[in-house]
């Protein structure tokens, strides 16, 4: 087998004309075909057929699959578990979570927001202990000068709408179903060495996902109404959602395999279809279909696609929803304590080798093992502190062109880069840097290409930069108990090398698939 520097020397084989048309053609029918699909832009077509809801376009994918080390995957997948308990035990940690979250309260509203209404359920108690956590760990692999080595490096951890789980999994059958053609004889791609009885991993994304909240829906018990009624998971979307046959796969999935009823709502509309009756102590959430108003169903589970930026919230009456949904019985993905644990601040905590150490505390006592193994993912973070180090390589712009500054935010398009940052620094007000955090930027091989085929249908190609995540789902209790905690299923999203932002719905990436060597 080929070393790594080889293959990227050679990799994708390339496309003469007839080749690159007949991939594009192909890959355009099998997405429509198999749900690869977004809902168009209105760049792309009309504002007014975007919204009649009637058209599909195949979602942004890679040509080829891309490069991966296997040693980089299986040590993202071993550590997966690891990571979602951590963050369950962060969520359950309300005085060191409180703490850490008391430095952003004064500079961000959406933070003190989030903070606020877990306040407000707390003076009226929580009727639900049990929490889901549907997650995703994003990573990089980082080449440092001097070293033959590729390791991994975590970009984020995310607790909060962690999404193309169904995408993904069609993405990695496209490409297996590409290098193989029912013959035995391959003859999609050009030959090439990594092609040699190879396809991408098994993406268990779907089967993972909804497993996770078929098991918060089972721990559910029964009706908590009087009299009964039937149980159901409650997908929460926003309005004009483009990733529809994203969140379907998973919907799909769980109404046939596992014969529990799913519906979608808009967070526009969770006050006038849901209630909360406060006579019955336990606080059922009740769901009314407007479609079958004489049937109402009981929430066992929301599932969050939405309120995970302040974009999400337009007024006071979102914000009173999203305390209506936290104060009810049903079992929350994720919880709002479990969303701020994912913010920025709480990794780059975890991360800052000048920092003490926080991430022990959430550790089995005298577990160095998995501390370390933890803490080799970690790319160096820095808050922004007067005279500490984050701010001096924050100003300094030959040490910020090695940095990445990020807010508190999910999603692409919000995270400042290199050499821009000292002078971003400066036009916002010093007593708002504490709510941004410094992070040292991974290092990708710099010889990785591949082919791209937008939703527009325009075929580009370039060098790129990969990022690989990681699904797992974990079911716990307050009081530490573990229900459920699995990983399975991966994402892998492709950029091109000179774009910052890595975000697919954000229209920064394609998604992508792996070969592993």
């Amino acid at each position: 087998m080929e070393g790594a520097e080889s293959i990227y020397a050679t990799y994708p084989p390339r496309l003469t004309a007839a080749q690159e048309q007949f991939l594009a053609s192909t890959i355009k029918n099998w997405t429509i075909q198999n749900g690869l699909t977004v809902r168009p832009p209105t760049t792309f077509v009309s504002q007014e057929a975007v919204s009649k809801g009637v058209l599909a376009t195949n979602a942004p994918v890679t040509l080829f699959p891309s490069p991966f080390p296997k040693t980089s995957f299986d040590e993202a997948r071993a550590v997966q578990k690891t990571y979602n308990k951590l963050y369950a035990d962060i969520s359950r940690d309300e005085n060191w979570l409180g703490e850490i979250i008391q430095e952003l309260i004064d500079v961000d509203d959406f933070i003190s927001g989030l903070w606020k209404v877990h306040d407000a359920v707390k003076k009226q108690g929580y009727v639900q202990s049990l929490s889901l956590g549907l997650f995703r760990s994003d990573y990089m692999i980082h080449t440092s000068s001097g070293s033959q080595n590729p390791s991994l490096k975590q970009v984020e951890f995310n607790t909060i709408s962690s999404s193309f789980g169904g995408l993904s999994s069609r993405v990695s059958a496209l490409h297996s179903e590409l290098l193989s053609f029912p013959s035995g004889h391959q003859i999609s791609y050009p030959p090439h060495p990594l092609f040699d009885g190879r396809v991408p991993p098994e993406n268990a994304a779907v089967e993972t996902l909804s497993a996770g909240l078929a098991a918060a829906h089972g721990a559910y018990g029964s009706s908590k109404s009087s009299p009964s009624l039937p149980l159901c998971i409650l997908f929460v979307v926003q309005e004009g959602e483009r990733n529809i046959f994203d969140q379907l796969a998973l919907s799909t999935r769980i109404s046939n395999f596992h014969n529990i009823p799913v519906f979608r709502l808009n967070t526009t509309e969770i006050l006038d279809l849901t209630s909360v009756t406060d006579s019955n102590s336990s606080r059922p959430l009740i769901y009314t279909p407007p479609h079958a108003p004489n049937t109402p169903f009981e929430v066992t589970t929301v599932y969050l696609r939405s309120f995970y930026a302040p974009t999400d919230y337009k007024s006071e009456r979102d914000w009173a929803a999203r305390l209506h949904l936290e104060r009810s019985a049903a079992i929350k993905c994720p919880s709002v304590l479990n969303q701020l644990s994912g913010c920025k601040k709480i990794q780059q905590v975890l991360a800052d080798p000048n920092r003490q150490d926080h991430l022990s505390r959430f550790l089995p006592q005298g577990d160095s093992d998995t501390a370390e193994r933890l803490r080799r993912t970690f790319a160096p973070q820095y808050d922004l502190a007067a005279n500490g180090r984050g701010r001096e390589l924050a100003l300094n712009p030959e040490t910020a062109a090695f940095h990445v500054l990020k807010p508190q935010r999910e999603g692409g398009g919000n995270n400042i880069y290199k050499t821009a940052i000292p002078e971003f620094l400066r036009s916002i007000p010093e007593s708002d840097w504490k709510s941004w955090v410094l992070m040292e930027l991974i290092q990708p091989p710099e010889e990785a290409r591949n082919v791209a085929l937008r939703s527009d249908g325009e075929v580009i190609s370039g060098h790129v930069i990969g990022e690989l995540g990681i699904f797992g789902t974990i079911l716990w209790s307050s009081n530490g108990e573990i229900l459920h905690n699995e990983e399975g299923g991966w994402l892998m999203r492709t950029k091109a090398k000179e774009s910052d932002e890595g975000g697919v719905a954000a229209g920064f990436s394609s998604l992508d698939s792996i070969i592993l060597y």
